[in-house]
């Protein structure tokens, strides 16, 4: 006998929801091991980035004008335009060693009249009247 051909075979309904349930899951499986691949991908593109706009500080001003320009064509009607935080930091130093100053002669959040860097002596008693 060099042949054997199987020509009508029922199988129990319990056994094809097993098999079903297996082949969803091996499908299932593979559809995480392809994700979490593009995962990895995607995330060693994104390392490769940083270390190129890293070592260029002007590339990622010009990466924020890229997607201004993307955002224009979109026609929308807010555009925000993110300051880079460089910008930001000695201002927000200074709004700090103002308040920290301002505090100290006796005026709180920053309502100190400008004393040019002179202390100006204050009495919180109301002034006499005769």
């Amino acid at each position: 006998m060099t042949a054997v051909e199987i020509k009508d075979v029922e199988l129990p309904s319990t056994m094809q929801r097993a098999m079903a349930k297996q082949a969803e899951a091996e499908r299932e499986k593979r559809a995480k091991i392809i994700h979490a691949q593009g995962e990895l991908q995607a995330s060693a593109q994104l390392a490769q980035a940083a270390q190129v706009i890293g070592s260029q500080p002007a590339t990622l001003q010009l990466r924020y004008l890229q997607t201004l320009t993307e955002i224009a064509v979109e026609k929308n009607s807010t555009i925000i335009f993110p300051l880079p935080i460089d910008l930001v930091e000695p201002l927000l130093g200074i709004l700090k060693n103002r308040a920290a100053a301002t505090s100290v002669n006796g005026y709180e959040g920053g309502s100190a009249p400008s004393t040019n860097g002179y202390e100006i002596p204050v009495s919180t008693q109301p002034p006499e009247t005769e």
